[in-house]
């Protein structure tokens, strides 16, 4: 059985992150610094420490926004490195960890929904761990450990951050938002339903089914499992829902 939405709560129209990594000790692939842009969890922009060059990921991305915007959003970039690699040095000093690799990931964005409303976040982890969040709505900062308490006495004291991250994410987050699905609506508003496989495999007696959904869009689904009219919620693992290449998502339960 494949699930919608759930009635009652506002549902996401639309939704825009962006991901920046920083890392102590670059290796192949792993840049020391990369950003990511995602509208509706599709990649639509990357930035990375070795290209030094923002560059769209989908082609209405490519042909949509006015001359310049690439080189300003280059700049944008140039300017995040700098400070998450300074953040990851004092996230570093405040742990009291010297070498080996250590990462800072900062995730935050904002989603429009369906009531009008604008719903924003933002993230921010060191060695995979939370450290700080900040809500739109509670305008304040949820510190993960007694490291990060020091940041948010800092930036709830000065105010600066908090009007920040509340202009950004309240103001011009839905506003490059709109224009980013202006740009690709035909591709965001469109509907590609599963292709769904099933199979079996027996191991020691035991028989384990699994269920991929393949190539679906947008990425929202629920994959459930059912004996009769009983959902089999117990036994079941579930993958997440996870992009294709070509911008379609798939999804696994088993």
């Amino acid at each position: 059985a494949l699930l919608g939405g759930s009635g009652g709560q506002p549902k996401v129209l639309h939704s825009l992150r962006y991901l920046h990594v920083a890392v102590t000790e670059p290796s192949p692939g792993v840049p020391q610094y990369l950003s990511m842009g995602y509208v509706d969890g599709i990649p639509i922009s990357r930035y990375d420490s070795e290209r030094r060059q923002a560059e769209p990921l989908t082609p209405w991305m490519a042909a949509g926004p006015e001359p310049g915007y690439w080189d300003g959003q280059t700049q944008i970039y140039e300017t995040s490195r700098l400070i998450d690699a300074n953040n990851l040095e004092i996230a570093q000093g405040r742990y009291n960890w010297s070498g080996g690799l250590h990462t800072w990931q900062w995730l935050y964005g904002c989603d429009l929904l369906s009531d009008g409303s604008v719903h924003g976040s933002s993230q921010y982890g060191y060695d995979g761990r939370d450290f700080i969040s900040f809500e739109l709505g509670s305008r304040s900062f949820v510190a993960a450990d007694g490291a990060a308490q020091i940041t948010k006495r800092k930036w709830e004291h000065d105010g600066i951050e908090v009007e920040r991250q509340t202009h950004y994410l309240g103001s011009i987050c839905p506003e490059w938002l709109r224009k980013y699905v202006g740009y690709g609506r035909e591709a965001l508003e469109r509907k590609e339903p599963p292709d769904v496989h099933v199979s079996g495999k027996e191991e020691h007696g035991i028989l384990t089914l699994s269920c991929h959904a393949y190539g679906f869009y947008p990425g929202i689904i629920g994959i459930n499992w059912m004996k009769g009219d009983e959902i089999r919620d117990q036994e079941t693992e579930w993958g997440g829902i996870v992009p294709n290449s070509d911008g379609t998502f798939h999804s696994w339960a088993r």
